[in-house]
This record gives structure tokens, C-alpha cells and sequence, in this order.
């Protein structure tokens, strides 16, 4: 389909129309009668389908694709969910529903070597990165998160990778990186681009919910080390894994119980700080912790890149 601002230049009256018409716009797309229509029709083809399955017959008839291939279904679900909230179409009842509890649900126990690792940077031995998502020392990574990390482990949702870093058989450090918040003001006035370009590449920033050196790691300057080696291979190993690259990294610091030191140390720029009201925010009132926000170009022309509209 032609992007819609491209078609809206070229034949200006039949494309009004066509915007004019639409019932919903979504994540970019502008979901059209037709659509509706064609979506009625499938639910009604596929009554014994779940939401699921019927993101995925969307999906296939629309092309409608990751960058890496694979389906849109997560945001295909959404779409249709805010089709049925606006009484649009009817949907099969909802199966499951993970909860915050379940996103939260503490890992299973790995034992794991916790004596003290004490030594300088350079008589470590070479910190090797291994990415564990959908592996088998995927629980690994989970339980030192659950068990070590302030925060604690919470299910990552959309595009994410994990990291763990080991120095010979022990691991030293875990990385976490996942699609970052849609709406961050610190970060939005920093990159100085508009609505429209946010909508069309938030996919290029990634974020940083995650960063843990085990409590029996001693070794001074390895979490700047790291994070500096971590960020270099960041954009290959995104592209490798989801098809396409990131141009910006960014996190939060609870500045009231660290002061981000390793992130500064590895040339993290501090952006500002949060409001305190989180995504789903609802009063206009802060109900959560102040954070500062950090970030980090992944890329010299990371405003140009990032400030493009399609």
C-alpha cells in the first residue's frame, strides 16, 4: 500500500476521501470500511478461531510484516481490539490474558557460582557477550535479573534481546535491550523530531531496562567497559535478529538511589528527567519514582535518520 502522505500529495481529492473515510487509524495504518467489512467476513468464515489466529489471516492477507518477516500480530491484536472497543466488529471471547502478576512471575531458581570475583579489568579474562533470548541459558539471565537486579524481572514485551557476559565459564553481567516507550518527552526534544517521524521510526530506538554486575563481581571499571562494547555491537545485532538497525539508545536511572555513573562513564548523555506518570497514565498526577533519562547516539546522523518521514 502507498505510504498515506505520499498518496495524500499526489491525488490530493480521491486520497482526502479515502483518509476522510477511514475509522480508525492505528500505529500508522488507516483502517478503512473495507477493511472493517473484510474483517467482519473473516470472523464470520473462522467462527471457531481465536484472536490469535485470526491476527495471523489478517496479517497474511494484508502482507502486513516485521521488518525480520515475521507477522504483525501483537499489533494486529491491538488494532482489532480498539475495532471492537468503537463497536466496529464482534470478537471471540478472550482465552487468556496475561496479567501484570504473570509478566511478574519469578523465574525458576538456577544454581549459579556467587563467590567473590575480585581482580583488575585487565586480569579479567576477555568478557565474551552471548545473546540467551530462546536459548537455553535464557534461564540463567532470568534469575540473576529476579534475584539481583533492584527492579527484578518483569516479562519483555515486543522486540528484545538478552545478554549474558561471561569472563571464562562465569557470568559478570546481563543486558537487557527492548523497543523503547513510544512517548518520552527528555528523549523527543533531544532527537528534535516530529510526531510524525516518532510514529514512523520509534522502531530505531531501542532501550535499556536492564543492566545488572553480579553483587560477587568486584571489578572496577567493568560496567563502563562493558557497556561501551555492548553499545558498538548493539545495531548489528539488532538488524541481524529483527531486520533492521537502531539508531539511539536510551534508559532510566532512579536518581535518587544511583547516579548513573557507569552510563556517564561510558559517554551516556543525560537527557532530562521523567514526569513520575508512567504510559498509562490516566490523573496528570506522578504516581511512581522521578528517573533521569540517559541516551546514547547509536549513530552520527542519528537525528537525521531518526527525524525522516515516509
Amino acid at each position: 500500500m502507498m505510504p498515506a502522505i505520499f498518496f495524500l500529495r499526489s491525488c490530493p481529492r480521491s486520497a482526502t476521501r479515502w483518509y476522510m473515510e477511514a475509522v480508525l487509524k492505528y500505529r500508522g495504518r488507516l483502517v478503512t470500511p473495507a477493511d472493517v467489512r473484510f474483517i467482519r467476513e473473516l470472523i464470520a468464515a473462522h467462527p471457531d478461531a481465536n484472536r490469535r489466529a485470526l491476527s495471523r489471516k489478517i496479517c497474511e492477507a494484508w502482507g502486513w510484516m516485521q521488518p525480520n518477516g515475521e507477522l504483525r500480530d501483537m499489533v494486529c491484536r491491538g488494532m482489532m481490539l480498539a475495532l471492537y472497543r468503537a463497536g466496529h466488529i464482534a470478537l471471540p471471547p478472550a482465552r487468556c490474558k496475561i496479567s501484570r502478576a504473570y509478566r511478574r512471575e519469578r523465574p525458576e531458581a538456577v544454581l549459579v557460582d556467587s563467590s567473590t570475583l575480585r581482580c583488575g579489568l585487565g586480569e579479567l579474562e576477555p568478557p565474551r557477550f552471548r545473546q540467551v533470548r530462546r536459548t537455553g541459558e535464557e534461564p540463567l539471565f532470568n534469575h540473576l535479573i529476579a534475584e539481583y537486579h533492584y527492579l527484578g524481572y518483569t516479562r519483555p514485551v515486543g522486540e528484545h534481546l538478552k545478554y549474558l557476559v561471561y569472563a571464562g565459564s562465569r557470568p559478570v553481567a546481563c543486558f537487557a535491550w527492548s523497543s523503547a516507550p513510544r512517548h518520552l518527552k527528555p528523549r523527543d526534544r533531544y532527537i528534535g523530531w516530529s510526531k510524525e517521524a516518532r510514529r514512523d521510526n520509534i522502531r530505531y530506538v531501542v532501550y535499556n531496562p536492564r543492566f545488572l554486575i553480579p553483587p560477587w563481581v568486584e571489578v572496577r571499571h567493568l560496567a563502563s567497559h562493558l557497556l561501551g562494547r555492548m553499545v558498538r555491537m548493539l545495531p548489528g545485532e539488532w538488524e541481524r535478529f529483527y531486520g533492521h538497525p537502531v539508531y539511539f539508545a536510551e534508559t532510566f536511572v532512579d536518581y535518587e538511589m544511583y547516579k548513573g555513573t557507569c552510563y556517564r562513564a561510558a559517554n551516556w548523555v543525560h537527557l532530562g528527567r521523567t514526569t513520575g506518570r508512567g504510559k498509562d497514565d490516566q490523573t496528570g498526577r506522578a504516581n511512581r519514582s522521578l528517573k533521569d533519562v540517559l541516551g546514547y547516539p547509536l549513530d552520527k546522523r542519528f537525528r537525521e535518520l531518526l527525524s525522516r518521514v515516509e
